[in-house]
């Protein structure tokens, strides 16, 4: 079960890592339409906004198509074969769905006590997918009825039929049997759905209730759960759905960001409930505390060594967000400093909370710059100047606290190996051939393959942003951690016969080439 629900969460990453690029247009698009900032230059008649407010628009697609999108992208991560024309059942399926759905409530929605005359949006619980009114099931319907076409499509898309059937085999019939099962479904979310949603609003009435008690418990489990790969699973209805407030938090805050940045109100009184998506603040000042108290501890004959490995990978969590390659450095060696590391990153977003200072927060520099710094600063310089303090005093805090946690337990953290069998670095540094880029690249998913103990010991491949995700048959013929770790990957997380192997933001090559070799 826990390789199936780690599958998933990794699958859901897939539409995710459109949002950077998405979030960065609207953030911009947004910094040079709002006259608050620009002046007489952003007014609505002047050419310089028409011709911005056409980028704005473009990069709301990724948010106002977010059930599309995620319909669309289950598929990829979790189809166990021609996961292409999953995705197109999928998508067609989904919107049979709400067909179905559309109609049955128009015809009979006071039975289900739904009042479907009502205008979408606000708490009628309505929305409009592919301009069919429905019922606003947010990305967790779409998770729902994808999850459903990929298991037709896994249980009957290679269904031999009859020759003179021929032509409704593969995704055709795959097709035919989700119409009928999507009418049963469709009465079931007419009848469940309403009340789950009155839930959803009492669950999000105690949310904002909790103040920051629960900010702080939010972000301790995000990086409590990043071990297991369950994280995306916690944040995901949050931030993408309407857990907290409608259309997820990304969505929200965007089309909040013209009122915001115009308001020289505290950015806390104007969208409370945005602390949830405070999780990079530890990306961006407790990664560089962790860096600096590793390197202050390494052995002195391997500080040269250790610094190659620390700048990339600190500037990766800083500028990207990701944080996996640095956290994998220790987490297996020393697992109470992950526990400690959560613990801070918790108390860390709470103070911001405290301090006012809320916003999309959860990724690196580079987003929030793009949907936060760069837009607002005219008004709410004040408050990002307290972020910097409030961070950089925080990165003292990891230091030290680090740094004595090490020293104290003598946690063999990176540089105080007692031996030299562990090598960090770049693939390129361990691969002394004098092949091709593109040699290399096949060199190093066949020592990832070969440390799963070959491709007759794989049941399956998928990733997310930075890990690799493999379920193999015998737990007992793969290596270890240093394995890894020696071939130039990041390290490698074991749960049972699921193996995680963290290669970074290049993973989606290195898992064609995984697969080329399978």
């Amino acid at each position: 079960m826990m390789q199936k629900i780690q599958k998933f969460g990794g699958a859901m990453f897939t539409p995710v890592l459109l949002f950077a690029f998405a979030g960065i247009v609207i953030g911009i698009g947004t910094l040079f339409t709002t006259e608050t900032i620009m002046g007489s230059l952003a007014a609505p008649s002047s050419m310089w906004y028409k011709y911005w407010n056409v980028l704005l628009q473009g990069g709301w697609t990724v948010f106002n198509q977010l059930p599309l999108l995620f319909v669309v992208g289950l598929p990829i991560g979790m189809a166990k074969k021609q996961n292409a024309r999953c995705c197109m059942e999928a998508l067609v399926l989904y919107l049979t769905f709400h067909y179905f759905l559309s109609t049955i409530l128009s015809q009979w929605g006071g039975v289900f006590g739904v009042d479907f005359a009502q205008e979408v949006g606000g708490t009628s619980g309505l929305t409009m997918i592919a301009n069919i009114k429905t019922l606003d099931m947010g990305m967790m319907g779409a998770l729902a009825i994808a999850g459903i076409v990929i298991y037709l499509h896994n249980r009957f898309f290679d269904t031999e039929l009859p020759e003179w059937l021929g032509t409704f085999s593969g995704s055709t019939f795959v097709f035919m049997v989700g119409f009928f099962v999507m009418i049963p479904v469709a009465v079931l979310a007419a009848l469940l759905w309403p009340k789950i949603q009155l839930g959803m609003f009492a669950f999000q009435g105690f949310v904002k209730g909790a103040g920051a008690l629960g900010i702080w418990v939010f972000v301790f489990l995000e990086r409590a759960l990043i071990p297991f790969g369950l994280h995306h699973i916690l944040y995901s209805p949050f931030y993408y759905d309407n857990v907290v407030v409608p259309g997820g938090l990304y969505a929200y805050w965007a089309t909040k960001l013209p009122e915001i940045a115009a308001s020289s109100a505290s950015l806390k009184s104007l969208v409370p409930m945005a602390g949830f998506t405070s999780t990079g603040f530890s990306k961006i000042f407790g990664c560089p505390g962790i860096a600096l108290a590793f390197y202050s501890t390494a052995k002195k004959e391997k500080k040269k060594k250790i610094l190659g490995l620390l700048i990339p990978i600190t500037l990766t969590a800083i500028f990207c967000g990701v944080t996996e390659p640095i956290e994998f450095t220790f987490l297996f060696v020393a697992p109470v400093l992950f526990v400690v590391h959560a613990l801070l990153a918790a108390t860390l977003s709470t103070t911001m909370y405290l301090a006012g200072i809320v916003g999309i927060h959860s990724g690196g520099a580079i987003e929030m710059a793009s949907l936060n710094w760069i837009p607002l600063m005219g008004n709410h310089w004040k408050q990002y100047l307290l972020l910097l303090v409030i961070g950089l005093a925080f990165t003292g805090i990891y230091f030290v606290v680090f740094k004595f946690l090490i020293q104290k337990f003598d946690f063999k953290t990176p540089g105080r190996e007692d031996d030299d069998e562990i090598k960090f670095g770049s693939k390129e540094e361990f691969r002394e051939k004098k092949g091709s880029k593109q040699d290399q690249k096949i060199e190093f998913a066949q020592l990832i393959l070969e440390g799963l103990g070959g491709k007759d010991n794989i049941e399956d491949v998928t990733n997310c942003a930075t890990r690799l995700r493999v379920n193999v048959k015998d737990e007992t013929l793969c290596k270890d951690d240093p394995y890894f770790k020696s071939i130039g990957a990041h390290g490698c997380s074991v749960n049972g016969k699921s193996f995680q192997v963290i290669i970074g933001l290049k993973v989606a090559g290195v898992r064609d080439d995984f697969e080329s070799l399978l």
